[in-house]
């Protein structure tokens, strides 16, 4: 009988040589739905602005795994218990924790789901794979969920200074070329503790999370906040809104089966508890075939629908022709607004009614630090745990969690 080596080594461009953490782990890696994210990009249409940035959420997963192994034996060696249950769990938690995010990052939540989350996704798959598996998953999704008793291996998942964060930080930095988001995560690891079952920072890795913490801020501004990223998401998201629109129609569209699933039915966060409209295995099955693949296929036959609105989104996505966009630190005045509008609707020959599609307004935020999610402590020499904000000689509290606001204006670059 053949036994098959799950003992794999990959070599990843960020970490150099990682090893796959047991056979259970590598089960998953090579079951479909996680073999999907190989199909999906990390940053959307981000590389309409950094060409580079066409890195996968597969390869993010992977990376965060990693980085999820080291800490693990960083904890261990100054003498956390761990049991061999937990650690496996930790690992398929963060493995999995964005298996449910779809095309171009939240574009779908935006526009053609109704009130689900790619975290209400990746929980749906997450007990599917549990059913699948005999329950082999329960503990990874109580991890996953903050449930389970030990609460630090929840924060190694989703916490001030978790995997998630440590690997698209650096993997991004890395794609994008943007060298300011460049972070020492493994430094920042070697530096972590636990302390009355809270994960803490040893005091000789301030520095560190400090530049980490700098690093995010500044990432989100040039990278996943930049003015033209911007202008990109919001061009798919209309885009999709208004294929959504002309299915609750009736209107006949090109599309891939997986999508045709989602345009032309109307899908809420209730369905994925009941089956009185669809089952949540039907959601799942379909929601698994869906990948960045299936919406851009399916731009290039619309850019020649009848459809004025339709076809001219899709043009504009397929030959990168985007909407103007200014930023500014406070809302844009209505008049200014108005005026656009009424501008694009006579240069796009649409009715008032369709302006919304090609000028509108909104807001960005950015927070370095979440000020609702676990305090970053760290551990001082004499064995005392203090918050970073009382340690830290470049920050104080106020800085790291303030939230900065910008308003956006998009519209057509011809209504200049």
């Amino acid at each position: 009988m053949y036994l098959k080596n799950k003992r794999k080594i990959i070599n990843d461009p960020v970490y150099g040589f990682i090893s796959i953490p047991g056979d259970f782990v590598f089960d998953l890696i090579e079951h479909p739905w996680f073999q999907r994210l190989r199909n999906i990009k990390q940053l959307g249409l981000t590389n309409y602005v950094y060409p580079g940035a066409n890195h996968t959420r597969f390869q993010h997963g992977l990376g965060a795994l990693h980085l999820m192994d080291m800490a693990i034996d960083t904890l261990r060696s100054k003498g956390a218990e761990i049991s061999p249950e937990e650690e496996e769990a930790t690992y398929i938690a963060i493995l999995l924790h964005d298996i449910g995010h779809g095309p171009f990052s939240h574009s779908l939540e935006n526009s053609i789901i109704s009130g689900i989350t790619h975290e209400d996704l990746s929980l749906l798959l997450m007990k599917k794979l549990n059913e699948e598996y005999a329950g082999k998953l329960d503990l990874a999704i109580q991890i996953f969920l903050g449930s389970y008793k030990r609460r630090f291996l929840h924060e190694l998942i989703s916490g001030q200074m978790d995997m998630d964060r440590l690997d698209y930080l650096r993997r991004d930095c890395f794609f994008t070329g943007v060298i300011e988001g460049s972070v020492g995560s493994d430094r920042i690891i070697r530096m972590l503790n636990v302390v009355d079952d809270t994960l803490v920072v040893d005091e000789k890795g301030i520095y560190s999370l400090e530049k980490f913490l700098i690093a995010r801020r500044l990432m989100y501004w040039q990278v996943y906040m930049h003015k033209t990223v911007i202008a990109c998401e919001s061009l798919i998201v209309n885009l999709l809104k208004r294929a959504k629109e002309l299915a609750d129609r009736g209107i006949d569209l090109y599309t891939t089966p997986a999508l045709r699933f989602f345009l032309y039915n109307r899908i809420g966060r209730a369905d994925l508890d009941s089956d009185i409209h669809f089952t949540p295995a039907l959601i799942a099955a379909n929601f698994t075939r869906l990948d960045d693949s299936d919406i851009l296929v399916s731009a290039k036959y619309w850019a020649d629908h009848s459809d004025n609105i339709l076809s001219d989104l899709s043009r504009r996505l397929c030959q990168r022709d985007l909407f103007a966009i200014e930023l500014q630190d406070s809302p844009f005045p209505v008049e200014k607004v108005n005026e656009l509008k009424a501008r694009a609707a006579h240069l796009m020959m649409v009715g008032n009614e369709f302006q919304d599609y090609y000028v509108f307004t909104n807001s960005i935020s950015n927070m370095a630090y979440t000020p609702d999610a676990t305090e970053v402590k760290i551990l001082l020499k004499n064995g005392k745990t203090e918050d970073i904000s009382a340690v830290s000689d470049m920050f104080d509290h106020r800085f790291l969690s303030e939230r900065i606001t910008k308003y956006f204006l998009c519209y057509p670059k011809e209504c200049r």
